[in-house]
């Protein structure tokens, strides 16, 4: 048989098949994210995510100087505060004394080299685990973003790179971005979770932070209201697109697996930087077929990154980055 296009040509042996490879994954495009508790000297792990912990500020500060020799240059904080120091309104998130600020100036003096983006959003702090203000039972959008702007200013203060807003509030972006801009702060970045979908596989990552909204008959019952509807794609777009305006400087698409459909949708609209969120409920089932032996966790690892960036994304939220580092740097 005369075949004169022969598409195995190309696939020969792994020297060819490198030699035409479309889509290459390093370690400069994964972002760490990283969890941090009060106390000193001490990790805990986090059953739903295995692997994964939380940690004290000094533990955290070895862990990121531990990932930049890797060649993670990233990371992306989050905070794990107490029930005594929440309220309605987050005021903790502000506090310039408080756990993020003072891990933020830590990671910075440690590992300058570090690009620190701290989660911009008020349900860590809130006794609700909503995203933003209760006002009369439902989530106040303009309160919550002057609450936002001042969260944004204390982070740029104590040294972030780049501010990654994840709360799905109408006109935040230009508000922080206008703050950011009053203040003086005109070289700090902001990476917009422009469309966040009101997704089923955020579950271990709630469990890590105790931000999960509270059964309360008076508030809302989950975040629907602000979080995308998951059976949307021209939504996206618009959201993206008004961020683009407003002044974003990366473009955030969470989850990650379920939803390349959007990225390359979003990829093809926009010239800006796309990242994408490999959420913690993607991570946790690799890591549960792994543990039963259905799935080869490090090929799995690399494949799935490797997709992701194959859809559009430049960079990728993961908790696999430090597994993936470790692999790609073999």
């Amino acid at each position: 048989m005369i075949i004169y296009s022969r598409n195995r040509r190309l696939r020969t042996n792994a020297s060819i098949r490198s030699l035409v490879q479309e889509t290459v994954l390093t370690t400069n495009d994964l972002v760490m994210p990283i969890f941090v508790m009060e106390g000193s000297n001490t990790q805990e792990s986090i059953p739903s995510m295995p692997g994964i912990y939380r940690r004290t500020l000094d533990l955290t500060v070895k862990e990121c100087q531990e990932l930049y020799r890797m060649g993670v240059k990233a990371v992306n904080l989050y905070m794990k505060v107490s029930e005594n120091l929440k309220d309605n309104k987050g005021t903790e998130s502000w506090n310039n004394n408080g756990l993020m600020q003072t891990t933020i100036k830590a990671i910075k003096d440690a590992v300058p080299g570090m690009i620190v983006m701290p989660d911009v959003a008020l349900d860590p702090y809130s006794i609700y685990g909503h995203d933003g203000i209760i006002t009369n039972g439902k989530v106040d959008n303009d309160a919550t973003n002057d609450a936002l702007v001042k969260m944004s200013l204390s982070h740029a203060e104590a040294g972030a790179d780049i501010l990654a807003p994840s709360d799905m509030m109408d006109g935040r972006v230009s508000a922080i971005r206008t703050g950011l801009e009053e203040g003086g702060f005109t070289d700090v970045g902001i990476l917009s979770y422009a469309a966040k979908y009101a997704s089923s596989f955020y579950g271990p990552f709630r469990s890590a932070l105790d931000s999960a909204p509270k059964e309360n008959a008076d508030i809302p019952k989950d975040k629907k209201t602000y979080q995308m509807d998951f059976h949307n794609s021209r939504e996206a777009m618009d959201e993206v697109l008004k961020d683009v305006a407003e002044g974003a400087d990366i473009i955030m698409i969470k989850p990650g697996m379920p939803y390349l459909d959007i990225v390359a949708k979003v990829r093809e609209a926009i010239d800006l930087p796309i990242a994408v969120y490999n959420v913690s409920g993607e991570y946790a089932m690799l890591k549960a077929a792994a543990q039963n032996g259905w799935l080869d966790n490090d090929k799995a690892i690399i494949e799935s990154l490797t997709c992701i960036k194959r859809a559009g994304a430049d960079m990728i939220f993961t908790y696999a980055a430090k597994e993936a580092a470790i692999l790609l740097n073999q």
